[in-house]
């Protein structure tokens, strides 16, 4: 049975939640088809949410996977969410399937990437990109956002660095937002610190942030598409996409094509 420390700590963990996302006890209630009053209480350990209510409140709450069953746990039940390794039998057909989409992918990069932006898979045409990088910065795990904006790593090829890391740095931001994940407030602290001139002002010509990068003394020019399993119930899965990166110009193109 929960005691009232953990009545407490649950409800202290939705409040948190709550805030996070913005939303008043009143919002959330109306949402979550709650009374304010009971929600009050939850929050303030008066009284114990069931498992259900838990569920309700964070799918209302937008909260991932690993932090409900962060949730379940505070209240005093057992996660509901598995987390198994990539190489688990039973993620084999989601894993194989994100291997045939880097394969098909050629002859353009693309990689498997976790929550903080680990490298989990990859194809042969990130080889390239990667020249030149420090071997420190490549021993497993490879971390894509340190490796993009380390001075070691990718940044001193990249011709508009400033302009590079203002993306990546707001979408390291957008996830810490999103799941207040304090490795991502390692990683955001850590990377923001590395050296950088470049003011990043974009091209008028842009329509996306491209990645312009120098390869021996050829620029190539690159945008990045991101695909994930929507609908995950395993929080190794949950936390996976895809980050693919397609010729942004035409010079790109023919090149790639020359390959």
């Amino acid at each position: 049975m929960a005691t009232l420390d953990t009545e407490s700590q649950v409800g202290g963990l939705i409040r948190a939640w709550r805030e996070r996302r913005r939303l008043s006890q009143l919002q959330l209630a109306a949402q979550a088809e709650v009374s304010t009053r009971h929600l009050s209480f939850v929050e303030t350990g008066r009284s114990r949410p069931t498992r259900e209510m838990i569920e309700r409140l964070a799918a209302q709450l937008d909260v991932p996977l690993r932090e409900r069953n962060e949730l379940l746990l505070s209240a005093g039940y057992a996660p509901r969410y598995g987390q198994r390794d990539p190489d688990a039998p039973e993620l084999r057909a989601v894993m194989d399937a994100f291997r045939t989409l880097l394969d098909a992918h050629l002859p353009h990069p693309a990689l498997v990437l976790d929550r903080c932006w680990d490298v989990v898979d990859r194809n042969p045409a990130t080889d390239v990109l990667l020249e030149g990088c420090a071997p420190e910065l490549l021993e497993p795990p490879v971390n894509a956002i340190r490796i993009s904006l380390h001075p070691d790593g990718l940044a001193p090829r990249i011709r508009n660095l400033g302009q590079w890391r203002g993306h990546l740095l707001s979408q390291v931001r957008s996830r810490l937002a999103v799941t207040g994940d304090h490795r991502l407030r390692s990683l955001l602290e850590e990377v923001s610190a590395y050296p950088c001139r470049d003011t990043g002002t974009a091209a008028r010509a842009d329509v996306v942030v491209p990645l312009r990068l120098s390869i021996g003394d050829t620029e190539f020019s690159f945008f990045s598409v991101a695909t994930s399993a929507m609908s995950a119930t395993d929080v190794t899965i949950d936390e996976l996409h895809i980050e693919a990166f397609y010729p942004a110009d035409e010079a790109t193109v023919r090149a790639f094509r020359a390959q």
